[in-house]
């Protein structure tokens, strides 16, 4: 289906060739459903650790069978295409799939039963489950993620619905009014620093988020003269709706089932901070003469066009983009030529971050590189300051300042 519009009285034409692999996005909450099936099938006890299989196994490869999209349509059809109604439905859809699996999951938790699940689960297989539900829940934060940037009031509800499995409620203000100012800077705990393992990165940027979010709202309801400790704190609203999804399925299916709760929601944040950690993995914004940090451009986020995780994560990796424009919806973003370009997609990178000394060796002379081999130009760890010194020729640590 091509998108239209006469622009200088010159009709402008461009297709969107992802246009219906955008709904695939709508399988992962479908990954409860696909254990069960699966299960039901065969019997076999492995079905329940899918998940994390699917995320991480199967998303890479299709990654690397799907190849790369590089198109970017047209700046004239950008209004015209962010107002076709289709991509916003694609997005709601994964909301309530992502409910039922959520509370479907919480079921057999509890000891449920279902057609071809004729006993209740393992501790094992609960387990498994529970990697199940936080992957989804970790995409399901993405979800978050770009509901969270419209202007429409619905869609920014949406938002904290997708959050309420995961208890990260906060994520909802530190990412649009923390993280979208600081980025690739020192003072942003959302950005990886050159040399930091994602294992020092996660501790660092799930406290420094928080901490940041609950600031940024007690300073907001200061301005009204009004105590953060009220409802119309949106940290407090959204962590209440995680309150009544947790506290409607424990009163449902058994208090039991909280330590699987955790389990999912910790999986989910920890995928979640996994893709913040690579987005801008050493990335620095200069400081001008004034002391201020310069504007954002697409230099300071990595970029991929894998269609296989584009497809899944709404053009996620199109991460410039997004921070030049956070209210564009997923569709329109576009690709530049001067951002630095991941290897593979997400999912693949992600794999390669749980051991360090792969993803250094992969990742940091590509910092280096896009920087003309000046450390001091990047978001330098402060831990590995003087290690990096020595190792790339630097004679100063001013970039761990």
């Amino acid at each position: 289906m091509s998108i239209q519009a006469t622009v200088d009285g010159e009709l402008v034409e461009w297709t969107d060739r992802k246009r219906y692999l955008w709904i695939m996005g709508a399988i992962i909450p479908l990954i409860p459903g696909i254990i069960w099936g699966a299960y039901a099938a065969t019997g076999w006890s492995i079905w329940w650790f899918f998940g994390p299989f699917f995320v991480f196994v199967l998303i890479p490869l299709f990654d690397l069978v799907a190849g790369l999209d590089p198109n970017n349509p047209p700046d004239e059809l950008i209004e015209t295409l962010e107002e076709d109604r289709y991509y916003r439905w694609v997005t709601y859809a994964f909301i309530p799939a992502q409910i039922v699996g959520f509370v479907w999951g919480a079921y057999l938790l509890g000891g449920g039963t279902l057609p071809g699940i004729p006993e209740a689960l393992t501790v094992v297989e609960k387990i498994g489950l529970a990697t199940g539900l936080g992957m989804v829940a970790g995409i399901g934060i993405n979800t978050a993620h770009e509901l969270g940037h419209k202007k429409q009031e619905h869609e920014r509800w949406f938002a904290r619905v997708a959050l309420a499995q995961t208890f990260y409620g906060h994520f909802y203000i530190e990412h649009n009014r923390g993280h979208h100012v600081r980025v690739a800077t020192p003072e942003d705990p959302a950005s990886a620093r050159l040399g930091e393992t994602v294992w020092e990165f996660m501790p660092r940027t799930v406290w420094g988020s928080l901490k940041s979010a609950w600031g940024l709202e007690k300073k907001r309801l200061g301005r009204q003269s009004k105590s953060p400790f009220t409802l119309r704190n949106d940290l407090i609203n959204a962590w209440a709706f995680s309150i009544l999804l947790w506290g409607g399925v424990m009163i449902a299916f058994g208090w039991q089932i909280f330590p699987y709760l955790v389990l999912q929601a910790v999986l989910g944040i920890w995928l979640l901070e996994s893709v913040n950690f690579l987005e801008h993995y050493g990335m620095k914004r200069g400081k001008l003469e004034s002391g201020r940090y310069e504007r954002v451009n697409p230099s300071h986020s990595w970029n991929s066009n894998n269609i296989g995780t584009n497809v899944l994560l709404y053009h996620l990796q199109r991460h410039s983009d997004h921070h030049a424009n956070p209210t564009r919806r997923y569709q329109a973003l576009r690709d530049f030529k001067q951002a630095p370009v991941l290897p593979t997609g997400y999912a693949g990178m992600i794999v390669l971050s749980w051991v360090p000394q792969v993803w250094r060796r992969v990742m940091d002379e590509r910092v280096l590189g896009h920087y003309d081999g000046d450390l001091t130009r990047t978001n330098l760890h402060p831990r590995t300051a003087e290690k990096y010194a020595r190792r790339y020729g630097s004679t100063t640590t001013e970039a761990a300042a």
